[in-house]
Parts: structure tokens; C-alpha cells; sequence
């Protein structure tokens, strides 16, 4: 399982044991850190399935008791699931924001953007001094 991280505080997982070649499925959610610096999460704006997004493009908004933020699509591909349960109870983003609280899965499109981001190391560096 690869885990990769954005300076934007979005997490990416390959699903499965498939290694990270066009067509892979990723899933996306927010970080520990993103969570606990937005606060309680009170809303979720997820993309329609289906569409087709560019890396850097706003995928969704998440809405807390402190804030809204836009939530980034850290790679280019097309949506293919949202978390529904998300949308019914958008406080798994807190309580589960690696887990249950996972955003949206994205056929990806492009393999070597992957290796622009983080990996847990430089992200944990990297949220310590954000």
C-alpha cells in the first residue's frame, strides 16, 4: 500500500496491492492535521462521479464550526466514488479522517504526479512547521 501526502493536507492511498500505474484507483481524504486545525466538521461539498479533474483543481469544500477549505485533487483523473456516508455524517472526517472519513477514489490518469508528493516522513516534517 503506497500512502502519499499534499501540501495541502489531503492524503492519497493506492487501493489495493496494484502498483500506482494509470488507471489505479486512489483514494483521497483529509489529514490529521488538516482535521484538527479545521475543527469540528460540519459539511462536506464532494465532486459528482464522473467528472474529470486536473491536479490542483478544487475537488470539494470542507465546512467546520472554525472555517470552510477547499479540498485540492492532488492528481488528474476522474472521479469514480464519493464517500456517501461522509455526506451523512461529516464528522467521520474527524474521527476517522485516514478511514471511514476518506473523501472521494480517483481512476488515476497520470502516475508521475505521484512523485511530486510526500511521503509520511516529509509530510510530518513538513505539517510541523505549517
Amino acid at each position: 500500500m503506497t500512502i502519499k501526502y499534499t501540501p495541502d493536507h489531503e492524503w492519497l492511498k493506492v487501493d489495493g496491492d496494484t502498483a500506482a500505474t494509470e488507471g489505479a484507483i486512489i483514494t483521497v481524504g483529509i489529514t490529521h492535521h488538516a482535521q484538527d486545525a479545521l475543527g469540528d466538521v460540519v459539511f462536506v461539498d464532494l465532486p459528482e462521479v464522473g467528472a474529470t479533474l486536473a491536479a490542483k483543481d478544487i475537488a470539494g469544500v470542507v465546512e467546520s464550526v472554525k472555517a470552510a477549505a477547499d479540498v485540492y485533487m492532488p492528481v488528474t483523473g476522474e472521479i469514480t466514488e464519493v464517500n456517501e456516508a461522509l455526506r451523512a455524517d461529516p464528522s467521520l472526517a474527524n474521527s476517522d479522517p485516514l478511514g471511514a472519513g476518506w473523501f472521494f477514489k480517483v481512476k488515476l490518469a497520470k502516475p508521475a504526479e505521484l512523485d511530486a508528493l510526500m511521503d509520511e516522513t516529509s509530510y510530518t516534517s513538513f505539517s510541523a512547521t505549517a
